[in-house]
């Protein structure tokens, strides 16, 4: 790849990430928002039995995630290799392998799951009914989002994040207007807003199936194309990515129990806002390596392996960038923070969370390598030897938690796990793509750990000079934030992207001036 394509290759993933960050961004307001008048205008009740019939519908959900992940992962190689009959293959096994999804998840929630509503859920009297009806629209609802996951994969396959960022803007004004018409129209409530939600979703796989059909050349329903070797792979694939989303989930609520057991509900309050503060920080470079995603597999299928480790080196040192310039004041000010958005937080909800924010900061320097692991499409040895890590993680808290361990062992554990999975994780990509783990590290981790140990002592040195005060951790924040960037461009940047930076930037200027 010439000089000039990879920068306008790295100019289009910037774009991506900007429109991905606004689109999350609108969608956690609007979250925020609705679940505010939601559980206002259901009432507790009906409320918390929506989110019981919701739990019972979602429980399939992570079907859908891998199967997008699969399908992104399968059109950008069809993409990277030119060819329009491979994407034409991919579209039909994908959209066969759906309807088998769909049809073995209507099967399991109009029996097992109507089954469990009617005979396990407690149920105020004269209810059952509306329930029932509600139940019915959530799974439905749940199908049409199945649907709407290829045409959703397509569009991020092909970098078109503004069409994804846009229908995200859709779906987020439909859902206001079920907020009206939950407000305006006197039915019964529940039934109402299990309804509105099927027809938001029902709108917006429309929306993706127009979108496709008009600017994708591959999505036509004319001809049929199959490929049994094709169904093959994407379900080996699948598979494999199933068996390690599996071992993921295990892992994260076998500790939640534990912590559950052998403590309080205090602790595991704690752990859920630590989690959910990590969570959110991560976002920032998750949505940057989902607009990374598609060039590293188009690099791979291309046979571009120079672009596709430049794709590597600078995607991690990026993701974990933007995670760091908020994780740094987080950090420094947690007590600050958690005191005034909880007011009475657990006691141990500090310490959590600061681990919790070094744990993530560990798993976003490897989403770039990650996605590499994924490009050949051989997943059986990335997630089985990444699982049974998993494992080991929940089996050495369990012996640390029984010898007496505090709670705050558990992010140490996992921090320790994190740091061999990620040098794990390089082995294998090393393995199936060639990737050099000695320059990975000269270019990645060395500058990484600079940049973490320079701005973290300034920082701390300007805390330890300032007295308390909710102004002076303001301040403190603020600085920290600039210290960060500083160090990153000066540190963490080579020579390349810092040229790449300051022509976005006179290129962004000169459009203005």
């Amino acid at each position: 790849m010439s000089r000039n394509q990879f920068t306008v290759n790295s100019q289009r993933i910037a774009r991506n990430t900007l429109m991905l960050y606004t689109r999350q961004i609108l969608i956690l307001f609007v979250s925020l928002y609705t679940i505010r008048i939601v559980l206002d205008e259901l009432g507790v009740e009906d409320y918390g039995i929506y989110s019981v019939i919701g739990g019972v519908v979602t429980l399939l959900s992570f079907l859908s995630s891998t199967m997008s992940s699969a399908t992104q992962r399968f059109f950008s190689y069809a993409i990277g290799e030119g060819s329009n009959e491979n994407l034409n293959k991919t579209l039909s096994v994908n959209l066969i392998i759906y309807f088998a999804i769909a049809i073995i998840a209507v099967f399991f929630l109009e029996t097992i799951g109507l089954w469990f509503i009617k005979n396990e859920l407690v149920m105020p009297p004269g209810r059952t009914d509306a329930i029932i009806f509600t139940f019915h629209c959530s799974v439905f609802t749940f199908i049409a989002t199945i649907f709407s996951a290829p045409f959703m994969a397509i569009i991020i396959a092909h970098e078109d994040m503004h069409y994804y960022a846009y229908i995200s803007l859709v779906e987020v004004v439909l859902k206001l207007g079920v907020i009206y018409f939950l407000i305006s129209l006197n039915w019964d409530k529940l039934q109402l807003y299990g309804l509105l939600l099927l027809v938001v979703s029902i709108i917006t796989f429309l929306i993706y199936v127009f979108v496709c059909l008009n600017k994708y050349r591959e999505v036509q329903f004319r001809k049929f194309y199959w490929d049994k070797k094709l169904f093959k792979e994407i379900v080996d694939f699948t598979g494999w990515t199933l068996v390690g989303q599996i071992t993921t989930v295990a892992r994260n609520q076998g500790i939640t129990i534990l912590l559950n057991q052998l403590f309080n509900p205090i602790t595991v309050a704690a752990r859920a806002i630590a989690n959910n503060i990590a969570s959110r920080i991560n976002m920032f470079s998750a949505n940057f390596n989902t607009g990374l995603y598609p060039p590293i597999i188009k690099a791979y299928a291309s046979d571009d392996k120079e672009s596709m480790y430049k794709l590597i080196y600078n995607g991690s040192k990026i993701t974990f960038f933007l995670m760091w310039v908020f994780a740094l004041p987080l950090f420094l000010e947690m007590d600050t923070i958690l005191n005034l958005w909880l007011k009475n937080p657990p006691l141990e909800a500090v310490i959590f969370t600061r681990l919790a924010l070094v744990e993530s900061l560990i798993v976003s320097v490897s989403l770039p390598v990650a996605t590499a692991a994924r490009a050949p499409g051989h997943m059986k040895t990335y997630e089985l030897v990444l699982g049974l890590l998993q494992l080991l993680l929940f089996g050495l808290v369990l012996v640390f938690l029984k010898m007496g361990y505090p709670a705050h062992s558990v992010y140490v554990i996992a921090i320790v796990v994190n740091i061999v999975m990620f040098f794990v994780r390089l082995i294998i990509v090393n393995r199936l793509t060639g990737l050099n783990i000695m320059l990975y590290l000269k270019s990645v981790a060395i500058p990484l750990s600079l940049v973490v140990v320079l701005s973290t002592m300034i920082s701390l040195m300007i805390k330890l000079s300032m007295p308390n005060g909710l102004i002076y951790s303001i301040v403190l924040m603020i600085l920290s934030i600039l210290i960060s960037c500083i160090s990153m461009y000066l540190i963490g940047l080579n020579k390349e992207l810092k040229l790449k930076m300051k022509l976005i930037i006179a290129q962004k200027l000169n459009k203005h001036l």
